[in-house]
């Protein structure tokens, strides 16, 4: 028998739909802004430099042993994830604004919202690790 195929997006979101730890108002948002992502590349009026830069915060979603691994942390791995998606989009937003970006965006919460949040409160938690997680995206 074949193994079945999963998109992420569907391992993502049953990786955290039963957490309902200290983080999960936050942490809850990754899968959303997983497919906001993905969802975005969709737009030919990126440009090369910044459809990199989607591509590596991607990247780090898929990658087994990033700085705080999901294997090993749990849902609490996702933190770093969603950081690095907060602050890709943050950048985004300075050359194409929020208007632009509301139109891939699916979430239940406004878009300018979920990212603070998600932004703010990520960056409190991984505080002397964004240096780490910058760099090994590249950013």
């Amino acid at each position: 028998m074949e193994p079945e195929f999963q998109d992420y997006y569907d391992v993502l979101s049953y990786n955290l739909e039963s957490y309902k730890g200290e983080y999960a108002p936050f942490i809850d948002n990754g899968p959303a802004l997983f497919k906001f992502l993905n969802d975005l590349l969709i737009s030919k009026e990126l440009t090369p430099e910044y459809r990199l830069k989607i591509s590596a915060a991607i990247a780090y979603y898929v990658a087994p042993m990033d700085v705080i691994p999901e294997q090993i942390y749990g849902p609490y791995g996702y933190i770093d994830d969603i950081f690095i998606t907060a602050y890709v989009i943050r950048l985004l937003t300075d050359e194409y604004g929020y208007s632009f970006l509301e139109k891939f965006w699916e979430g239940d919460k406004e878009l300018q919202a979920v990212v603070e949040e998600c932004y703010e409160k990520s960056s409190e938690i991984l505080e002397d690790k964004i240096k780490e997680v910058l760099d090994f995206v590249g950013l």
